[in-house]
This record gives structure tokens, C-alpha cells and sequence, in this order.
């Protein structure tokens, strides 16, 4: 038998690994996983507040999962749901104060809500216990809904959660939603920056650096579980890959309107100077201060390298944008760097890039179909793709598809 107080260190020690995170989507992912494991129940899911909607970020389940593919995520839709006694988390962000129920589908008249049953009709699942925990800041103010479902007995039968473990996991919520509000003050600072080059190149939407980060990071976790690379690892790896993949085309601030805005085809004087924007955009981190300095440098300098080595900067100094010596072409420009001597993580970034381009709408062009995407990436390994990696990509394309409805374009 666990005692409260190995509990609460459990929580404490806890509240420093979210602390660590900061990307907001993974650190919901990560509150969402470590108040399962401390209350261990099968399922859960964790909404953010909108205004006065309850946006559905993340769910979890084993009881499905298990059912999926190694290596797959459980897919799950977005919605909104409003702050309301309309529904368990409505109810609980309305008044701020835990609910547990030991069995959902009979509340009976006690509560103004009925529990929506939809996702269990349609996968099957049986929810029976729910703790709904508020997640407040400082102020008080609810800032989102941790949703837990099923606890479960040593034994594996699903039972109520225990009342004894709610100030716990309240201590729990209340540190998580501090850490919340940091991580998306960081998003915010990043989206900022990524709008500074949106107004020189209307190509750079929030939702499309959305959509790459999110993208680089599903491509790496599913390579890192082929790699049997650690939990730990992987954790802080997506952390900084997914800021950094935000970042890959900031370099764009510096290159000039004539050239970045021209509707036609660049000159090969006009494409050159296009080109510097990796450099510009690896400057920007060139004091390496922390692991996402260096990540965000070289996804910056790297994404538009290719496997074949026809791509760019190349060997190249981006300091003082000439070629490194032994490095230059017959015309005195950098060779491209090519193969696995290209930055992993900018190879990620580069297909991740590349999918979301060809697969939206922008000025210039129609959005391609699936089919036309798919089979130019496959056409692409080996050639301008890491082939590795499009293999995993195409095992994985339901997740890509899953990412690009989370981040929709604003006109759609």
C-alpha cells in the first residue's frame, strides 16, 4: 500500500519533469500521461480554454491502443464543447471544483449534465469512473480540464477513483497549469516570430508551422520507436525539435520584398539571393545557448538540403557565406551536403516541409490530392528525401492526416 506522502513526493517529483517541457502540445501530452500513471486508470483527456470554449487537445486510452499497430497513436477528433452545465468538463470549468463519479451512465438527477455516450457507442468502449480535475492558475482562473477514466485495481477490474488521492492530484493540476500558461507564453513568442515572416511572405502561417512542427515530430517518434531509442529521449528530443521546426523558414525576415513577393518565377541572380534565408535563419541562433539554439540553427540552415546533394546552403560558412575550403564548385558556390551528412533533424524538416506545401492551397497553386503527394514522395527517396524516412512517413500517413485537420487553414 502506497502511503500519501510517497504520493505527494511522487507528485512533486512529477511537477519538475512537466516543468522541463516547453512546447505546449507536448506538455499537455505529458500532464495527460503522468496523471494517468500517478492515479492509474485506462483513459483520460485534457481540454484547453478558449474564451468560453473547452477546446479537445489530447486523449489517451490503453484499452484501444492495444488494439492499433505498434507504434501508432490513437486517433481522435477536434472539437469544442462550451463552459456549461452541459457536460461533465462544461460543468467543471464552470465551477471550478473536482468532480469524481464512480460510474457515468448513472448520474441520475444529482448533476445538470448527462454523460455523452457517442464515443462509446461508436468504438465500443465502456467509460464507467471519471475525475475531472479544474486546472487553475495562480489567479484561480480555470485554464483548462484534466479528464481521468477508469482507474484501475491491481487486479485489472476497472473501479472508482479514490477520494483520498483528489487534494494530490488538485496539488498536481494547479503546477500543471502554471507550467501551461509558460509553455504557451513560448508558443506565443514563436508564433510572433513566425508573423514577422508572415507579413513579408504570406506562405508562413501559423497553421502551416503548426502543421510542419507537429509533422517533424510524429515522423521522429515513429523513427525513434524503429530505433528502440529511449522514452527519456525521445521526450526531450520532440521538445526541441517541434520548437525548432516552428522556426525553419524565419530566415525569410531578411531577404528582400522584391524578391520574396515576386509572383513569377525567380531569376537564377533572384533564386541565389533566396537561397540566404537558411543562412539568415541560422544566424539568428548562432550563440548556442541551450539544446534549442542548436537545433533551431541547424533545421534553419538545413531544411532545404536534399539526399542527392543538389540542394542548399551546402559547406558553406553562414557567417560569411562563402564555401568551406575543399568544398566549392567549378563557379565558387558551396556543394550541397548530401546523405546522412545532411542534420537529421533538418532531413525531417525538409519532408515535413515539402508534404504540407504540396498538400495546401497557396497563392500560386491549388492544393494537390493525396494520391499526387504520395506519389511524389515516394518518387522523391533516395532523392531528395531521406529514403528511411519516407518509408516511416508513408507507414505513418494516418497521423499525417490526422495533424493537418488539428491545423486548419483559417479560410477552410
Amino acid at each position: 500500500m502506497v502511503s500519501q506522502e510517497d504520493k505527494l513526493r511522487k507528485i512533486i517529483d512529477l511537477g519538475y519533469e512537466i516543468s522541463q517541457i516547453k512546447d505546449i502540445d507536448l506538455l499537455l501530452e505529458k500532464i495527460l500521461h503522468e496523471a494517468r500513471g500517478f492515479t492509474n486508470c485506462d483513459a483520460g483527456s485534457i481540454y484547453v480554454r478558449e474564451g468560453e470554449q473547452l477546446v479537445f487537445r489530447y486523449a489517451q486510452n490503453d484499452t484501444i491502443q492495444k488494439q492499433l499497430a505498434p507504434g501508432r497513436k490513437l486517433p481522435y477528433s477536434t472539437f469544442s464543447i462550451p463552459i456549461s452545465n452541459t457536460s461533465i468538463a462544461g460543468h467543471v470549468a464552470l465551477n471550478g471544483s473536482i468532480l469524481n463519479i464512480s460510474d457515468v451512465y448513472n448520474v441520475g438527477n444529482q448533476y445538470p449534465f448527462l454523460f455523452n455516450r457517442s464515443y462509446d457507442d461508436l468504438t465500443g468502449y465502456r467509460t464507467c469512473s471519471m475525475l475531472t480535475i479544474p486546472l487553475k492558475n495562480f489567479r484561480g482562473d480555470v485554464i483548462g480540464i484534466l479528464q481521468l477514466i477508469n482507474a484501475k485495481s491491481n487486479t485489472g477490474d476497472t473501479v472508482p477513483f479514490a477520494h483520498e488521492d483528489e487534494d494530490i492530484i488538485l496539488y498536481f493540476a494547479n503546477n500543471a497549469a502554471s507550467t501551461i500558461e509558460r509553455a504557451k507564453m513560448t508558443r506565443e513568442i514563436i508564433l510572433r516570430m513566425n508573423k514577422m515572416a508572415e507579413l513579408r511572405d504570406p506562405k508562413e502561417t501559423g497553421p502551416h508551422v503548426n502543421r510542419v512542427a507537429a509533422y517533424a515530430v510524429a515522423l521522429y517518434e515513429a523513427w525513434a520507436f524503429k530505433h528502440n531509442i529511449s522514452q527519456p529521449e525521445i521526450d526531450r528530443n520532440r521538445d526541441v525539435l517541434r520548437m525548432s521546426a516552428m522556426l525553419h523558414d524565419v530566415g525569410k525576415v531578411a531577404i528582400s520584398d522584391n524578391i520574396l513577393k515576386k509572383p513569377g518565377k525567380f531569376t537564377p541572380e533572384e533564386f541565389q539571393v533566396m537561397k540566404l534565408h537558411t543562412l539568415y535563419g541560422a544566424n539568428l541562433f548562432a550563440d548556442i545557448n541551450s539544446d534549442f539554439d542548436e537545433s533551431a540553427a541547424l533545421v534553419t540552415f538545413s531544411h532545404h538540403e536534399r539526399w542527392d546533394g543538389n540542394g542548399y546552403p551546402g559547406y558553406i560558412d553562414p557567417l560569411t557565406q562563402k564555401a568551406l575550403p575543399g568544398y566549392e564548385k567549378e563557379d565558387g558556390t558551396a556543394m550541397g551536403k548530401r546523405g546522412e551528412d545532411i542534420p537529421f533533424y533538418g532531413r525531417i524538416v525538409a519532408l515535413a516541409d515539402v508534404y504540407d506545401a504540396l498538400s495546401c492551397k497557396r497563392c500560386y497553386k491549388e492544393a494537390w490530392n493525396e494520391n499526387e503527394v504520395l506519389e511524389n514522395i515516394r518518387g522523391e527517396a533516395g532523392r531528395q528525401f531521406d529514403p528511411e524516412l519516407v518509408g516511416i512517413f508513408l507507414e505513418n500517413i494516418d497521423t499525417f492526416r490526422q495533424i493537418e485537420k488539428h491545423y486548419p487553414d483559417q479560410s477552410e
